[in-house]
């Protein structure tokens, strides 16, 4: 096999956000799938180069809709990777069952040297968190499973880890005793996910490529394990595009929460992106037919931009 060569993180053309910095805490973001309706054309490479302008697009639009939840409490630094396209994905998880096998070459190892450069060169020594959305998520898992095993001066510095919209199981958290899922709104050193469904989708036990048997999830709105249910009342405001002029915005969308812990999931009712029928084809295919997946984070912004500020702010005062 070929020896990966990663990106070289001291080019800033190879990092979408480059933040000032002007607060005591970073955020590390890695995105999600952006090389998506291009790469089920024929031929497509399977992972994106980083002219792959699908992907540069997609991840500017994601830190708006998710990155930038972290951005008040924290400086956000946010590398481009080449990432997985979903075909191949797609066909990963098809024949193991999950897609990690996916993420071990090229999209690992872009992000394992970006982290060795923001440590080495961007973070001084600061405080972190680590977060990210569905192949990022994925892709921090290993982080958390590895990197950090490989450098616990860093992950001692870890405020919480935000990896949603992947599967973390208990399994996962036996074997690996060093990571610890939150139990409440303001615990550090964490994990903190969840995958968001509509109610058919749990109704139909939809066969989904980021859920696992044993999969955890914890509430966004109440910040609790169990199936407490937290009504929209409890949602501080989604972020959402305003219908005349595509202006994103913070609404009330009526996204309330509540965790099923026999499949590990987050059900809320309210409503999907509007999709066309091409991409609401690949969605229902690697989501079910009532995903909320690319809602993970917009129908929880505010809950999510909250509690990022209340675990800085806990860990902060624990070191005083």
């Amino acid at each position: 096999m070929n020896k990966i060569i990663p990106l070289d993180y001291s080019q800033k053309a190879n990092w979408c956000k480059l933040p000032q910095v002007t607060k005591e805490v970073d955020t590390f973001y890695v995105y999600a799938t952006e090389y998506i309706l291009g790469s089920l054309a024929e031929g497509a490479p399977n992972y994106a180069d980083m002219n792959n302008q699908e992907m540069l697009e997609g991840a500017e639009a994601e830190y708006l809709l998710h990155a930038s939840a972290y951005a008040d409490a924290t400086n956000v630094f946010m590398p481009f990777y080449r990432q997985v396209g979903l075909r191949y994905a797609g066909e990963v998880w098809k024949r193991d069952g999950i897609f990690d096998a996916a993420l071990e070459d090229t999209p690992y190892a872009d992000i394992v040297a970006a982290l060795d450069y923001y440590f080495e060169h961007y973070n001084n020594g600061r405080p972190f968190i680590i977060a990210g959305h569905s192949q990022g998520s994925a892709i921090v898992k290993m982080v958390l499973k590895k990197y950090f095993v490989e450098h616990p001066d860093y992950y001692r510095r870890m405020v919480a880890a935000y990896p949603i919209g992947y599967a973390f199981t208990k399994a996962e958290f036996e074997a690996y005793p060093h990571m610890k899922f939150a139990t409440g709104e303001c615990d550090t050193g964490v994990i903190i996910t969840w995958n968001t469904e509509g109610p058919k989708n749990r109704e139909v036990n939809a066969n989904t490529c980021v859920l696992q048997p044993g999969s955890m999830s914890i509430n966004p709105l109440n910040w609790k394990l169990d199936n407490t249910y937290a009504p929209a009342s409890m949602n501080l405001g989604s972020l959402w595009p305003n219908e005349k002029t595509g202006e994103l915005e913070i609404v009330d969308l009526g996204a309330d929460a509540q965790v099923f812990p026999d499949r590990g999931v987050v059900v809320t009712h309210a409503k999907g992106e509007e999709m066309t029928e091409e991409k609401a084809a690949v969605a229902s295919f690697f989501f079910g037919p009532d995903g909320r997946h690319g809602e993970d984070y917009v129908l929880f912004y505010s809950n999510i931009k909250d509690n990022a500020a209340k675990r800085v702010a806990a860990y902060l005062a624990s070191q005083k």
